[in-house]
């Protein structure tokens, strides 16, 4: 008889807090909004943001030279 093996536990989710302003019509907007379509505004955002973000977790930015402040841009 074969035993079976101890499934490993799952690796707890980290979560970092964001912040940012928005304005009072612009926060009424969003609860307004959120009301009609019975959802939160942290999922509405959420929700909106996640195409943005879901590819590019892994990826390595190259960063590009820095221009001298006296230099003319010509095209």
């Amino acid at each position: 008889m074969a035993r079976k093996k101890a499934k490993k536990a799952k690796k707890p989710v980290k979560f970092k807090t964001i912040t940012f302003k928005v304005t009072a019509r612009q926060k009424k907007s969003l609860v307004n909004f959120c009301r009609s379509r019975r959802t939160t505004p942290t999922k509405l955002i959420k929700k909106a943001i996640r195409p943005m973000l879901d590819n590019y977790a892994g990826l390595k930015t190259t960063s590009l030279p820095p221009v001298a402040l006296n230099q003319l841009e010509l095209f």
